[in-house]
């Protein structure tokens, strides 16, 4: 069942058969009445609050005394490999491995319908209609499996215990950034303070390095006192092979000790399985690893609680019948000085390699089990992997994480910006045996990897763009494909249209997708389809006036009439970037179609389908306003084509001063720092923002014309009075781009605020499910916000910060390298550096942001790599950067400096 289908029956927004079945709600909810717009034109903002958005701030961190910690649940597993959280004592959660989330059956994280006051009378949400956004996961309803660790000091005679969990410490402090996290535990009455650091190897631009099922869990003990301590560090681990089975006496579970390099481990899972269920999801094995070979593993944990001093005697094996709990632990004594510390790695890992059946009929790539499965035979085997690699693994993600923070830009903005590639490493996405990456569009819910969804996602493309390559072969140009038409299908296998702006984002991804590749060898071997899926596109101007108007889906599941400002302007982006691939594979004659293409319908949507004020969606003159429609509200993607277009570095192809109008008019129709006012006269919205949250409400009408949105109102109608992160961060990113900074940092923290953890998981930003693409979106504000261009194949870079200019550092990554931009300009002087951190890239030209009042020319540039001198051929300005081209390829390798110095 997909997300239109879904919404359509849903106890939310569907308005025909639920409003019969419930009569009460048809009066409410599903009722449509003509609500004034209320949304205020000012927006009180608080000047010193305003200022303390740009200010660095402290890094993130959430507590117990401040109760911060029950909803936390951060993905700490590899890619596409299940949802196994970290919550905000330490304690794994969730434990969604067992391939049991599908369409219709199983969505979201937690399978629950909860009731939600919506300002009129309760009403039943679902969780891809924001459940988990009403009420929370709580982390300890949802430890499914036994997991820990305990800390045993011996003191005065006596042995002092504590778990690290959080009523057994005085205070214990989470601070994220993802991938990694960091919690301490502290308590006055103990004489050792705990600090454990967690993630899965994370990687970028290493895809398989970051696949890895398991998770790591780094603990260091520091003596507090001014004596020696003797302690016994033990962690432990639940056999979860099919967890919550019955009727399973048959079965045996197996646990057994198996050293690896230079550690030790327990591997788990179970004998005698029936064959018909060696297929079944939750069919597997799991371990837990040590990084001491000197660790003392316990196969059968007989005593609770956990006395890590009663688990030194080492059970090698043990066998028990499957009602029977098996847990098995791995522990060490260690002596710490005076106030001194030791440290010791754990990881757990997991292998349940039988996708949904539902999956496997749909999905041939399906049947061959996931990536990971091919790569390694059992969890033993990854456990072992990552014990042989651990200092490289675990040192590229180190250095990554510590790139990414070492950074001018404030921490809450590093986090927001970032956070949401998270879902990579949840259910929402799997990796098949043959290679094959898919999607859900949230967690469990519409299928097929959605073109009009994840085309807004920015922050996969850049990170690890290997995979939105192999999206691009495997489905858009591969199953999804139609080559007699060049339409490309926007659910795959589980639709048979095309979404004319899925069709215009996968064009745009694949610029992105060439833009991240060192040379053209991706776009050369895909230009033929590409370009049939490009003309497919124009083939959908039926007047020929540079506007498509030719019916299609959309991404607000409904085929809309008439000329509609965001799908244009996507469009002319698309055929724009077109253009450009047709220039560089010397496609000369298809060029020049698409360069005319773009100059008519740039022309004419300026002209035709502003309003004075905004873009507007202009009507099919044949059927009028009959059909849903946006017409002249105020839509939230209204300018989401130019957005695109910073993303790539194009060209604009919207006037800039109607831009900045309709920027400006959805952050005074459509912003709002309380949403409350709006929904409770607006019902028939999914309740992503509650009352006292602020956010951008998706489509308004301010000038509260009768019917807006058309005679023949249907149930898409609820997207309207919602607030989706993914828009939002669309817009935030566009804001950044065009220079309207404040209204870009307090969009983006409004949705930062409603993720705080006080409130609900901040790692789960939700739309139709837990985790939805779209919210990746948030990594493109983060590129705008440093002026980032990349071309690979041109071997360009450039820089053009938004934020803090004359003081600016962030991460970059490129097609094949990662490091760190660094700019200082103060007075006549100004200093670039680019460091690279990993992998190795190729520099022919550089940009760099222009400097007010400086002479642009080489005699005012010095260019040096590792302080020795390199020439410069050339020096131009371009827009807003000044670009300059070597004599000769640079080519920068870890721990490499370019440094540009204007004098």
């Amino acid at each position: 069942m997909n997300r239109r289908n879904f919404l359509k029956n849903s106890s939310l927004v569907g308005l025909g058969v639920l409003a019969a079945q419930f009569p009460a709600w048809s009066r409410s909810v599903f009722a449509w009445q003509q609500p004034v717009h209320n949304i205020p034109a000012e927006k009180q903002i608080d000047p010193q609050w305003l200022s303390s958005l740009y200010e660095r701030g402290e890094k993130i961190s959430y507590t117990k005394s401040k109760n911060e910690l029950k909803y936390i649940g951060m993905p700490v597993g590899g890619l596409h490999t299940g949802t196994v959280y970290i919550g905000g004592d330490g304690r794994l959660w969730l434990w969604q491995v067992y391939n049991d989330a599908y369409d219709g059956a199983k969505e979201g994280i937690e399978t629950k319908l909860v009731q939600w006051n919506n300002g009129k009378e309760l009403v039943p949400v679902r969780p891809r209609d924001g459940a988990a956004y009403i009420e929370p996961a709580i982390a300890d309803n949802l430890r499914v499996l036994e997991q820990g660790f305990a800390i045993s000091v011996e003191q005065g005679g006596k042995q002092l215990v504590k778990e690290l969990r959080e009523n057994h410490w005085d205070e214990i402090i989470f601070e994220p950034s993802y991938p990694t996290c960091t919690v301490t535990y502290r308590s006055n009455d103990f004489p050792v303070d705990v600090v454990l650091t967690a993630f899965s190897p994370f990687i970028p631009l290493d895809v398989e390095n970051s696949s890895l099922p398991l998770a790591s869990l780094h603990l260091d003990v520091k003596n507090k006192t001014g004596k020696a301590l003797d302690v016994v560090i033990s962690g432990w681990m639940e056999n979860g092979v099919f967890k919550n089975r019955k009727n399973f006496s048959k079965v045996r579970k197996v646990a057994s000790a198996q050293p690896v390099d230079g550690g030790q481990t327990i591997f788990f899972a179970c004998d005698e399985v029936p064959s018909e269920e060696l297929k079944a999801g939750d069919y597997g094995t799991m371990a837990i690893y040590c990084n001491d070979k000197d660790a003392v593993a316990v196969a059968a944990v007989q005593s609770w609680p956990i006395a890590p001093s009663a688990l030194l005697q080492s059970i090698a094996k043990n066998e028990v019948s499957f009602d029977d709990l098996q847990v098995g632990s791995l522990s060490l004594k260690r002596s710490i000085p005076a106030g001194g510390s030791t440290s010791v790695s754990y990881a757990v890992s997991w292998h349940f390699n039988n996708p949904h059946p539902k999956l496997q009929e749909k999905l041939k790539d399906a049947q061959e089990g996931y990536c990971y499965g091919k790569q390694y035979k059992d969890a033993l085997a990854v456990a072992a992997y990552y014990a042989q690699h651990s200092e490289r693994l675990n040192g590229n993600t180190l250095a990554w994480a510590a790139t990414w923070n070492d950074s001018t830009l404030p921490h809450w903005f590093l986090d927001r910006t970032f956070v949401n590639i998270g879902t990579l490493a949840t259910a929402n996405t799997m990796r098949f045996g043959s290679g094959r990456f898919w999607g859900w569009e949230g967690v469990g819910a519409c299928a097929g990897t959605c073109t009009h969804v994840w085309q807004y996602g920015q922050a996969m493309g850049r990170i690890f763009p290997d995979l939105e390559r192999n999206l691009r072969e495997t489905t858009d140009l591969g199953v999804g494909f139609r080559p007699e038409t060049g339409g490309i299908i926007f659910r795959a296998e589980y639709e048979s249209r095309p979404a004319i702006d899925g069709q215009a984002g996968v064009v745009l991804r694949f610029y992105r997708d060439h833009q991240m590749s060192k040379d053209n060898a991706f776009l050369k071997k895909n230009w033929a389809n590409l370009k049939k899926a490009i003309q497919f596109i124009i083939d959908q101007d039926k007047n020929g006036d540079g506007m498509t108007d030719t019916p299609m889906e959309n991404t607000l599941d409904a085929v809309w009439e008439g000329e509609i400002a965001w799908i244009v302007g996507l469009t002319l982006a698309a055929i724009r970037a077109g253009e450009y691939m047709a220039e560089e594979v010397e496609d000369t004659e298809f060029q020049k179609r698409c360069a005319n293409y773009v100059k008519l319908g740039t022309a004419n949507m300026d002209k035709e389908l502003f309003n004075g004020e905004y873009y507007i969606h202009r009507p099919n003159k044949e059927f009028g306003r009959k059909k849903l429609g946006s017409y002249n509200t105020c839509h939230i993607d209204q300018v989401y084509g130019q957005a695109w277009t910073f993303q790539l570095g194009m060209p604009r192809i919207n006037d800039k001063e109607k831009t900045l109008s309709a920027l400006k008019a959805l952050w005074k129709y459509n912003f709002t720092m309380d949403v409350g006012p709006y929904i409770k006269t607006h019902l028939n919205g999914r309740p992503y923002a509650l009352p006292g949250e602020g956010g951008m409400v998706m489509n308004t009408n301010p000038k509260d014309e009768q019917k807006p949105y058309g005679e023949n109102e249907t149930w898409q109608l609820g997207y309207f009075h919602e607030c989706m992160s993914g828009f939002e961060h669309q817009v935030a990113a566009h804001m950044m781009a065009e220079g309207m900074i404040d209204e870009s940092l307090i969009l983006t923290r409004a949705i930062h605020d409603r993720y705080h953890a006080a409130k609900r998981n901040p790692f789960n930003e939700i739309e139709c499910s837990d985790h939805y693409a779209r919210a990746m979106a948030s990594y493109g504000t983060f590129i705008n916000a440093c002026g980032y261009e990349y071309h690979g194949p041109k071997k360009y870079l450039a820089f053009s910060p938004k934020l803090s200019a004359n003081n600016f550092k962030a991460a970059y990554t490129t097609a094949e390298a990662w490091g760190s931009y660094e700019q200082q300009i103060a007075g006549s002087t100004a200093d670039y550096n680019l460091s690279v951190g990993y992998g190795d890239l190729q520099l022919q030209t550089f940009g760099i942001g222009k400097v007010a009042g400086k002479k642009v020319g080489k005699a005012q540039l010095a260019a040096l790599v590792n302080g020795k001198s390199v020439g410069i051929s050339a020096v131009n300005e371009e827009g807003d950067k000044v670009v300059v081209a070597f004599k000769e390829p640079l080519r920068l390798q870890k721990g490499d400096n370019l440094k540009l110095v204007w004098a």
